[in-house]
Order: C-alpha cells, then structure tokens, then sequence
C-alpha cells in the first residue's frame, strides 16, 4: 500500500491519499480539492472518508467525491445533511484488494470514526483523524467545556481500544503538531501502533481517571473560528471561492470590510492604512486571521505586487472566511499611514539594563507559566481584542515580544487604536531576551 501525505503546515493537518492495486482512497480533504484529485488522478478512487465533524477547516469532502467519482463516507452518527455513506462501527468497506473497517472512537469528536485499512487479511494502516495522534491524542474540549469531561472519558476508551491493534500498523493521524486540536509538538505526521504504546504519555494511563485529568488539564485557547466550522460541515459547504479577488484603491476600500495586511513586517511597520491587521503572508496567516477578524464579513488584502494573493486567499478558504472583495497593492501618495519602529533584541536588552521600560508580552498563557521577562505585561494577543493590560502607561512607548515577532506584529492594531506608541521586537522572543541576560 503507498500513502501520500498533504500537509497543511499552517493548520496542522494531513490529509491522506493511499493506493493499493490500482484502487485510491482520500481521507479527511480539505477543501481546495485540487492538489488532490490531480494525485489521485491514476487512479480508480473508491472512498473518500471523512474521520469527524472538523472543527479546524471546512471539509472538501463531497467535493472531492464528485470530482474522483469516489463514494463519500462519514461516520453514521454525524448528521451531515448531504448525500453520503455512513460508515458504521466494524462495518467493512470493500475496496477489492483490500478492505476498510470503521472503529467509531468517540471523543475527540461524539461521532468520530477512525479507519483500519486490511489487505490480505491482516491490519497494515490506522487513519485515525482526531483521536490516536502521534505523541498526543486530539483535544476533547472543543464542543464546550461542558460536553469535555464525557467526550475525554469516551476518548480514554478510544485510544485504549486503538492501542490494542498490531505493532506493525502505521498510524497516520489528520491532526498534527500546529495544530490547535492537539497538543502534540511530534515533528512527523506518521508513526506505528507499537511506538506510540513505547512513547506517547496518553497511552501511560491505567485509569479514565488519570486521563480525563491529564486531557482537562492545563487547557489552552483555540481560534474562535472553530465555533463556525462544524455547523458548516455538517449542513455541507459551498464550493471554494474564486482565488483571485480584483485589484482596488486604498479608497475604494468598503467602509464594511477588515483589511488584512499581508506584506511583510518591515513593510508593515514603514506604512499602513491604520485599524488593519498586520497578518504577513506565513503559513499561518489564514489561522490566525480566524482568531482576530470577524466570521463571514468581507475583507480586503494589502499585497506587494510580487507576492502570491492566491495563498493568502486560499488559507482563508480553507476556513471558511469566503468574502475577500478586494486586494490593494498600491497605498498611494494621499492616504495617511500609521508606523511604528521595530527593534532587536540586542536593543531591548539594553533597555532592560539601563531603563525601566514597558514591555508587553503576547504569547499564549501557557508560555508565561515556562518563562517571563520579570516587570512586564502579559496578554495573549487575541485578548487585546476586549481590553489592553491595566497599569500600562500611555505616555510611555510599548515594546511588544512574542517567540519570534509574528504575534507582536498583530498586537500593534490594539496598541494603535487606544493612542499608544508600539515598538516591535524582531529577530528572537522572550527566550532570545532570557538567555542574554544570563549570559
């Protein structure tokens, strides 16, 4: 059996296509099919299967099954309100020369289905969506905190249940590191049954207990356009929209639209139309754009002309944000532009030797409990949204730090708006400012 793995760095996920004897399956496609129908295109395509509801993109399933002429399979318990297969718990799919069994392994997900893929009678592969990962298992927290306690005692039964399969089976998990429905850092996608039960601490517990503690625990924030995406899949998406968006004037910006600056950050910080989204184009802008501007209102993009719009646009799809109306790549001599300056590290140092400067730290919670910058702010960029740090002085310049830069970047829109001067720290992160201090 050959696998090829599409990954989709900026949201963590894989999507998979394996081959056996002429016959392909896709598993879990998100929604700009093309890349995938082209690789499948030798083939005769006789699944594609979706694992879960996904929270994290919109699916590009049914798509892909009307495009391959592959029947579409998702859980039976999913609900979805288009045509499909539903795929029932030890339920075999024949595919020919091999056979495909549904395990439903409910909890990263209630109606989550992972597949177990038999050729010649024996177990050869385990796409396992959101449940088993390599070095984790998906999160159980995303349908509310609520649900969170009797999905994650679903999922200790889950995971234990795919445990018990042969060593030698290969697991090939959707979700990834980078991903917000896991934990997982594993820097590969793929891994084997028998060295996850040797190194993934999930598989460590001998009690529900301990695991629901340990999944419940220590929890992390997730972007808020994960509340949007399972009421998507479920009723069925719309087709991607046309990646190419028409080129306009800074004053043919809609007063309605959220402009997202693409450009990078030293163009950024040299000039840009005020209130907009400092997002460079990276693998994850379209991610991070789902946390910080608003669900299914339109957009418009700030571009050099040198640069790929199309990806940009793409990423956004890929999460539902459809809407981008426009791209300008030219401010123009009449309109008033904000700046602000970036700094190194080496200059913040000095500042923390010879003054007492304000420093604002946006990382995630979860980097303030490994390491701070002792006297300065702490507030995760998408927090800025409601409310600045008490205590900060408006007067007085803010040297904003993340892990690299990326984050302090999005931060300068709130500085900016409440009248306070944003210095951006480039070239390193609080753990670069740490260990020079040290040194």
């Amino acid at each position: 059996m050959n696998v090829t793995t599409f990954v989709s760095p900026g949201l963590g996920d894989s999507t998979y296509l394996f081959e056996h004897d002429g016959i392909g399956v896709l598993v879990d496609p998100q929604r700009d099919i093309d890349r995938f129908v082209e690789a499948a295109a030798g083939f005769d395509t006789r699944f594609v299967l979706e694992t879960h509801l996904h929270n994290d993109y919109v699916s590009g399933g049914r798509f892909a099954a009307a495009a391959t002429g592959a029947e579409l399979v998702l859980p039976a318990s999913s609900g979805a309100a288009f045509d499909h297969r539903a795929a029932f718990h030890m339920e075999d799919l024949d595919g020919g020369s091999f056979t495909v069994r549904p395990i439903h392994t409910p909890g990263h997900t209630p109606e989550h289905v992972s597949y177990l893929v038999i050729v010649d009678g024996e177990a050869v592969a385990l796409f396992s969506g959101g449940s088993l990962l390599v070095g984790s298992a998906g999160r159980s927290d995303l349908l509310g905190i609520p649900r969170a306690e009797s999905l994650a005692q679903l999922h200790y039964g889950s995971v234990s249940r795919l445990s018990q399969l042969p060593d030698h089976v290969k697991l090939y998990p959707t979700h990834g590191a980078g991903s917000f429905c896991t934990s997982s850092v594993a820097e590969t996608a793929s891994s084997t049954i028998g060295h996850e039960k040797q190194s993934n601490p999930v598989l460590a517990h001998a009690t529900a207990a301990s695991f629901v503690n340990e999944a419940l625990t220590g929890l992390q924030p997730y972007p808020d356009y994960y509340a949007y995406m399972g009421p998507i899949n479920l009723a069925g998406p719309e087709p991607m929209p046309a990646i190419s968006p028409p080129t306009i004037g800074a004053e043919d910006i809609p007063d309605d639209a959220h402009v997202i600056d693409i450009r990078p950050q030293a163009d950024y910080a040299a000039g840009h139309l005020p209130g907009s989204y400092g997002l460079e184009l990276e693998d994850q802008m379209g991610v991070w754009a789902g946390w910080l501007v608003p669900f299914d209102e339109p957009i418009v993009l700030v571009a050099n002309l040198n640069q790929d719009v199309a990806a940009a646009v793409i990423q956004l799809a890929r999460i539902g944000y459809d809407r981008v109306v426009g791209v300008v790549t030219d401010l123009g001599l009449d309109v008033d532009l904000a700046t602000y300056r970036l700094a190194s590290i080496a200059e913040l140092r000095h500042e923390l030797r010879e003054a007492s400067p304000q420093v604002l730290d946006v990382r995630a919670p979860g980097d303030w409990e490994v390491s701070t910058i002792p006297g300065s702010f702490q507030r995760y960029v998408p927090d800025l949204r409601s409310h600045l740090p008490e205590g900060l002085d408006p007067d007085r310049p803010v040297w904003i730090i993340c892990g690299g830069g990326y984050r302090s970047q999005m931060a300068v829109r709130y500085l900016e708006a409440d009248g306070y001067e944003p210095i951006v720290v480039t070239g390193g992160g609080v753990a670069d400012v740490l260990a020079g201090n040290q040194a």
